[in-house]
């Protein structure tokens, strides 16, 4: 069924994000967002975190056939059904935690965590991929070269949800804090106490300020269009010395 609360929008050639509201324990406004990505093959890759209605739906067939079908990390896979349903052929993607708590009627084509380090998927020429195994979340962060952009699940929030909350009659903002943003203190703090392995945060936190962006798509909170860099950083400097940095 049509809600109209879909906000789409083609943020940089062939990378198109499905923007929705979204409120926390149905209080807190964090705003929901699935990415598309047209592959150079002509394919389609979902970064699946919203429900698959008519309208997302309608674009996703416009640009092509889907390939794959990816759950960001432990707690994004409650529409994965609805896709695999929708495209049966395409592969399906997500890392070990969210398999364990997804429908388990689903076959995973890919799963992080379980798969060796090295595993290739196919889409590779195209998104590159950092499996965060020391993070609370098990997030997967994603580069598009082609595009400068960074995408993600829960390593980054750019809140309020402004975009998000666009077709609804709210502002989108936080009750009392108003914004959680990496570059403010209590992001700073939410990204230490999720880092549950340092080791693997420093090496998987250098990878990410390795890739050549500019550009962060978060699955909460507005696109970060420009300074994606400066924003990563800011959020998880502290797990790399300042030479890493630079």
């Amino acid at each position: 069924m049509s809600d109209n609360f879909t906000a789409i929008r083609e943020v940089s050639t062939n990378v198109w994000t499905f923007s929705r509201p979204f409120a926390r324990f149905g209080i807190l406004p964090v705003g929901g967002r699935s990415t598309v990505i047209k592959l150079s093959n002509g394919g389609v890759w979902v970064l699946a975190s919203t429900a698959l209605n008519p309208e997302t739906k309608a674009k996703i067939d416009e640009l092509g056939p889907v390939q794959y079908i990816i759950s960001a990390d432990a707690v994004h896979h409650l529409f994965l059904g609805e896709f695999k349903k929708a495209y049966p052929t395409a592969k399906l993607l997500a890392p070990a935690a969210a398999v364990a708590r997804a429908d388990k009627t689903l076959v995973f084509d890919g799963v992080w965590g379980r798969d060796p380090p090295d595993t290739k998927y196919g889409f590779e020429e195209d998104i590159q991929a950092c499996y965060f195994s020391g993070f609370k979340n098990k997030d997967v962060a994603f580069f598009h070269p082609a595009s400068a952009t960074m995408i993600e699940a829960d390593l980054l929030f750019n809140l309020p949800c402004t975009e998000q909350y666009s077709k609804t009659k709210s502002s989108g903002a936080l009750p009392l804090i108003g914004g959680f943003g990496p570059s403010s203190w209590l992001h700073r703090k939410f990204a230490a106490s999720m880092g549950e392995d340092r080791a693997a945060m420093k090496r998987d936190v250098k990878t990410v300020a390795d890739w050549d962006f500019h550009r962060i798509i978060p699955c909460h909170g507005d696109v970060l269009e420009t300074g994606g860099k400066k924003a990563w950083l800011a959020a998880y400097g502290m797990y790399l010395d300042s030479a890493s940095t630079k």
